[in-house]
């Protein structure tokens, strides 16, 4: 890598300003924010386009993607399988492509512009006197430059979306909701204090059941049904660009208000991937014949372990295929993640999701480091207490394998990549102590009874 010290520099130079804003609690205009992260990306961008050393997959997997759609051929199957994905990005490849864009600015462009547009939707998230500050921090972000500007990763495309579903689903001026089970309590009680006695086992099931009234209309049924329709068609698109948004689809049913928006989410969080493999005969030129091939390609994922946690030391800190290793972290994926949703199911969902994508982290067997900008909009959007610990220890683990290991040729390489994947495992408690522990139950908003009550008695104190 040709401009890893001016890279450094400024990834450096971004996370000390980023600390020192939040320890004087500088609090800028988001216009600054977002006029700051664009100034970064761009420049890195450019330097990153220029250089000698492009990253191996996207050179060989995206490219030949959006050359692919270029040509009119299937860009899961033209690739050879370099694309484990719906096409959607190839789509956007191929039209920049079209123009005329080089590639090595081209690929780097969808990334850069996603990324960028996280910014605003990170104080959108954040919410609340500091969510400037959230955002500033964010277009600060070391490890979202590098994936975004250096890599061309396309994690950003799938978080832009993602977060917008959240944002659109928590909806305008929402104050913290408490999750689904909460909720189905609240019901309980409610039900019980106007039906007496005879409604202390609730009627679930049937005409006037709990269920019944749930899918009824209510007097904003239409707001929030356009609502959940809107946000599941962005998280849809979430999905469209990677698969790995599906761990995101708790937390953002969970901010719908009533069952009815959250089966309309679920409706189009499904519909807007099925419309985009159904149409690759039109977009693509992919035969109907080929349709099982391209599914079975994206389902497809080899069990390559050795890059970060507990998998490296029993690799000695190399790639391998592992199947046994896969199989055991896969299941203690789904394992971790379903005592995460219990622990934290009267949380925000905000923090619930933050902490499913941590203990993803911790137990996984495999990941790039482009994994690791999953959890980065939710845990600077709601920091807790290890967040800047787990952030710049993250930073340090990737911008190592960027900007140092690319100094070395194929052997130097490996060498390095077995100590710096063995050495991953020290991030493993950090990311642990981040996950929002002290925040397992959300507040619950005050009654509006109350706040009234208390507005009319400091009224009247000061009259």
């Amino acid at each position: 890598m040709d401009y890893a010290v001016l890279t450094g520099i400024v990834l450096v130079a971004g996370v000390v300003f980023a600390v020192v804003a939040q320890w004087r609690d500088w609090r800028p205009p988001l216009a600054v924010a977002i006029l700051v992260g664009v100034a970064v990306r761009l420049l890195i961008m450019y330097t990153s386009a220029i250089d000698s050393w492009q990253p191996v997959d996207f050179v060989e997997s995206f490219k030949p993607a959006g050359e692919a759609v270029l040509r009119g051929e299937d860009p899961v199957l033209a690739s050879e399988g370099g694309w484990h994905f719906l096409p959607t990005i190839p789509y956007v490849y191929g039209i920049l492509l079209w123009l005329g864009i080089p590639w090595e600015y081209a690929g780097r462009l969808v990334t850069v512009v996603a990324d960028i547009a996280l910014i605003p939707l990170v104080a959108k998230l954040a919410g609340g006197p500091k969510a400037s500050l959230r955002a500033l921090q964010y277009a600060l972000n070391p490890l979202a430059v590098l994936i975004a500007s250096v890599h061309g990763q396309v994690e950003p495309v799938a978080l832009v979306f993602g977060v917008a579903a959240f944002v659109v689903a928590r909806g305008p001026g929402d104050p913290e909701r408490p999750g689904l089970v909460t909720d189905v309590v609240a019901k309980v009680r409610a039900g019980v204090a106007a039906y007496g006695v005879r409604a202390s086992v609730p009627r679930v099931i049937g005409r006037g059941g709990m269920l019944h009234r749930a899918l009824l209309p209510g007097p904003d049924d239409r707001a929030h049904l356009k609502r959940g329709l809107l946000a599941g068609a962005l998280m849809g698109l979430a999905l469209c660009a990677k698969s790995w948004p599906i761990w995101l689809i708790p937390g953002f049913l969970l901010l719908l208000p009533n069952l009815r928006s959250r089966i309309a989410a679920l409706f189009t969080t499904g519909l807007v991937p099925i419309f985009f493999l159904v149409t690759l005969p039109i977009f693509a030129g992919t035969s109907i014949k080929q349709l099982p091939a391209v599914i079975d390609t994206i389902r497809d994922i080899r069990p390559i372990v050795g890059e970060w946690g507990w998998t490296p030391w029993f690799t000695e800190g190399s790639w391998d295929l592992r199947p046994e290793l896969a199989s055991f972290g896969t299941n203690l994926i789904y394992a971790c993640v379903v005592l995460v949703i219990l622990w934290w199911r009267r949380a925000d969902p905000i923090d619930m999701t933050t902490a499913i994508l941590l203990i993803f982290m911790v137990v996984t067997p495999r990941l790039g480091a482009q994994y690791l900008l999953w959890f980065m909009p939710f845990l600077v959007a709601r920091p807790t207490r290890f967040a800047w610990p787990a952030i710049i220890g993250c930073c340090v683990w990737a911008g190592y394998g960027y900007l140092v290991m690319t100094q070395f040729d194929v052997n130097g390489w490996w060498l390095q990549h077995s100590y710096w994947s063995r050495a991953s495992i020290v991030l493993l408690p950090i990311l642990l102590l981040a996950m929002p522990w002290g925040r397992h139950i959300a507040a619950a908003p005050a009654p509006r009874s109350s706040v009234s009550r208390q507005v009319t008695g400091i009224g009247a104190s000061t009259r």
